[in-house]
């Protein structure tokens, strides 16, 4: 157990080849230093891989972490991680999801679950409190389902077992990752954890659905100071303009018209710009104030809004966006992913680089969508993504990796370095998409704001919170005002660009609260775990390299090598900038120095 409140306390390791489980040792020194979410499952990873396991192989291993706020009542605080190899590029996936999964997981009482070999036939697990249980999906009829149908079967399955309505979280993969597609994915509710190929990471080990359940309670280490700092948290986050009007009007959906006017979008221009707008209701992740996900309606039925992602790619009127969202969601398939390919493949026929026959007829496509998640016909090359299309047929295309976030880098220089040098893509449009002109700054700002910014966002993460809660501790005339204080920020950045190469090299200088920054009282008042800003940027330190040590293991150091002639261009000098700030060799791999200073070793802290 832990002296620290927040955690369970418990790690689970359940061998899915003999059906045994058991505990995983986890100190409360490793909390300290990992905290939980993906930094906890990184170096989970880091302690039992060797960098030479192969993703859809029996030796690859999953880690399905929550952090210590998630389920705690801290706002926005409802987020666990699933962590693996990923089959699209071979290095660690991280993917955070929403949903409550990693709710109940906690109520089954653990704090991670480590999965390792492959079931013996097509199976699910059921997990509540100490008992696990595999399942014969091919039996219960299960396997071969749909997403929204998986869940239904499990829950019914679940109710008829114990004679009641049992509350539980379950997770699921659909016909897509059954069949091991490129960027297949695995869904709470109607949360997808998807870019990375997760589901076909699931579909390798035979497991089709995990479900969580039980009554251990949660404990706060200050119950007192906790609920007034989360009153005034939520206060603060319903009077924001990003967090209590823009986000709950569209979702994510409502950065898609400026990022297109910023020529942000990676296809350049979306027509989708408006869907969600009329929407039915708001809805949200558990525990969550600001509930950004619409439930819209489409053909006589209610559907999740798609996300921008998906809408930075799919192209229609608002029914035809709405519909085959839907349909890949069913499926378990990735729209980024989706769109992407079969526009590769449509472009491929029109240029005769491939004679295929494809068409862009909306109930052609719809029928598409199915075909490559089972694999038929077409659908069984087009399920292995357009970078390996190209390499067969021809013709350019970008590395499937660049489906990870629908973002343009030509235009927004801090997400190209994120592409370049981060660990696992980008995933957010850090400064360009607030109005920041990030290309006024110096390679040497540009590069220690990437650092402070993600630093941040890694530790958000890991602590089980929603990374929106970051971007509300910005002043809030940044998104409202037509650019003028983003123009503004952009310049006082500026002026403090020493205090921040500084504050990256010295972070516990920040021993002083923020008002706006929320999120380290949080960790002392529901954890009781010491936290001002600097160990908060510490912390999310750790977890970077922590990665970065992960994916070098992995080989990331020969798929890094600068490219011939950019060591003089302008994204070659922010990664050498970048790699200085974090403490990393040329090749961005971390040091022994800077694995020390973080105090970063594998095997038991």
């Amino acid at each position: 157990m832990s002296k620290y409140s927040g955690y369970m306390g418990r790690v689970a390791k359940f061998d899915l080849s003999t059906g045994k489980f058991e505990d995983y040792p986890w100190s409360d020194k490793d909390r300290e230093l990992y905290i939980g979410g993906k930094v906890m499952a990184a170096k989970i990873l880091l302690d039992n891989l060797t960098g030479k396991e192969e993703a859809l192989s029996s030796d690859n291993i999953v880690v399905i972490s929550t952090g210590p706020l998630t389920g705690s009542g801290v706002p926005s605080a409802c987020r666990f991680n699933i962590s693996t190899i990923s089959p699209v590029t071979g290095l660690i996936a991280s993917e955070s999801c929403g949903g409550n999964f990693g709710y109940h997981l906690k109520r089954a009482g653990f704090d991670a679950l480590v999965l390792t070999g492959k079931c013996s036939g097509h199976s699910w697990l059921e997990i509540y409190n100490d008992g696990f249980v595999l399942h014969d999906a091919d039996a219960q009829g299960i396997w071969g389902q749909r997403i929204s149908d998986a869940q239904q079967s499990v829950q019914d399955i679940l109710d008829r077992d114990y004679g009641c309505r049992v509350k539980c979280g379950i997770m699921v993969i659909g016909p897509a990752g059954e069949n091991l597609v490129s960027h297949s994915g695995i869904f709470g509710q109607e949360r997808i954890g998807c870019s990375d190929g997760l589901g076909a990471v699931f579909g390798a080990k035979n497991l089709k659905a995990i479900a969580a359940a039980g009554n251990h309670a949660f404990t706060v280490a200050n119950p007192k100071k906790d609920l007034a700092w989360n009153r005034k948290w939520i206060s603060h986050l319903r009077e924001h303009p990003l967090t209590g009007d823009i986000l709950p009007k569209l979702g994510s959906p409502a950065i898609v018209g400026g990022m297109q006017d910023k020529k942000l979008l990676g296809s350049g221009e979306s027509e989708g710009c408006t869907v969600g707008e009329g929407g039915v209701t708001n809805v949200g992740c558990i525990g969550c104030p600001v509930k950004c996900e619409r439930a819209v309606p489409v053909s006589g039925g209610i559907v999740r809004n798609p996300e921008y992602k998906a809408l930075s790619r799919l192209s229609g009127s608002n029914d035809t966006i709405l519909k085959w969202n839907r349909e890949l969601d069913e499926l378990g398939l990735d729209a980024v992913f989706a769109a992407e390919t079969l526009a590769w493949a449509i472009d491929a026929h029109e240029k005769g680089v491939w004679k295929n026959d494809l068409s862009s007829d909306e109930a052609a496509v719809s029928a598409l969508w199915e075909d490559i998640a089972l694999r038929k016909g077409a659908g069984a090359e087009l399920a292995e993504g357009c970078e390996a299309l190209s390499k067969k047929y021809g013709g350019d295309c970008c590395s499937d990796a660049s489906a990870l976030a629908a973002y343009e880098p030509c235009t927004a220089i801090s997400r190209e370095l994120s592409y370049s040098a981060g660990n696992l893509g980008g995933c957010m449009a850090f400064l360009e998409s607030l109005g920041v002109n990030a290309s006024a700054f110096s390679p040497k700002l540009q590069a220690n704001l990437t650092v402070l910014m993600q630093s941040i966002f890694e530790t958000i993460s890991a602590s089980g919170q929603c990374v929106f809660t970051g971007y509300a501790a910005l002043p809030g005339a940044i998104f409202t005002d037509g650019g003028k204080s983003a123009a503004a920020f952009g310049k006082l950045l500026s002026q403090f660009a020493p205090i921040i190469g500084i504050l990256n090299k010295l972070p516990e200088l920040a021993f002083f609260p923020v008002s706006a920054f929320h999120h380290d009282r949080a960790m002392k008042y529901t954890v009781g775990m010491s936290m001002t800003p600097g160990k908060y940027i510490r912390s999310g330190m750790r977890g970077c390299t922590l990665e970065r040590s992960l994916d070098a293991l992995f080989g990331v150091a020969e798929k890094e090598q600068t490219a011939e002639g950019e060591d003089d261009s302008v994204i070659g000098k922010l990664k050498k900038e970048y790699y200085s700030a974090r403490g990393w060799d040329k090749n961005g791999v971390p040091t022994q120095a800077a694995l020390a200073k973080l105090k970063i070793k594998k095997g038991a802290s």
